[in-house]
């Protein structure tokens, strides 16, 4: 069994879909938009097959999202080698993202460093 994709809902779909084209090489699809709900999705594919769908519709309750909460806490995002993570993470720094954590190797051994995102979510990049 493997998960077959995760899904986010956010309230700006184009400017989300465009941070993960942008930063982490995704691959969107054309999108879908029922024309009846307002619902709208666009499926974005990885490298390694591994597919996010970002969603959209009216009338979305945009609670606030601390970083110590319940639910689900990030996405992570393997770049393969500890200079990438931190050439990217440099990369989001520039163009005004904030980092809570990293670089660095924490305690269970991961290379990673954590930025908040795609409005408000965390985005993990580990190696």
């Amino acid at each position: 069994m493997r998960i077959e994709h995760a899904a986010l809902y956010v309230n700006d779909l184009e400017k989300a879909k465009d941070f993960f084209v942008r930063y982490l090489d995704g691959t969107p699809n054309d999108g879908y938009h029922n024309q009846k709900t307002g619902f709208r999705s666009c499926f974005i594919r990885f490298e390694d097959g591994a597919r996010l769908e970002i969603m959209n519709k009216p009338d979305l309750e945009d609670l606030p999202k601390p970083l110590n909460r319940t639910g689900f806490a990030h996405l992570a995002f393997s770049l393969g080698s500890r200079q990438k993570v931190d050439e990217l993470t440099q990369r989001l720094i520039s163009d005004g993202y904030s980092v809570v954590s990293g670089p660095r190797t924490t305690g269970d051994g991961y290379y990673e460093s954590c930025v908040v995102a795609v409005e408000g979510n965390q985005i993990e990049l580990t190696v």
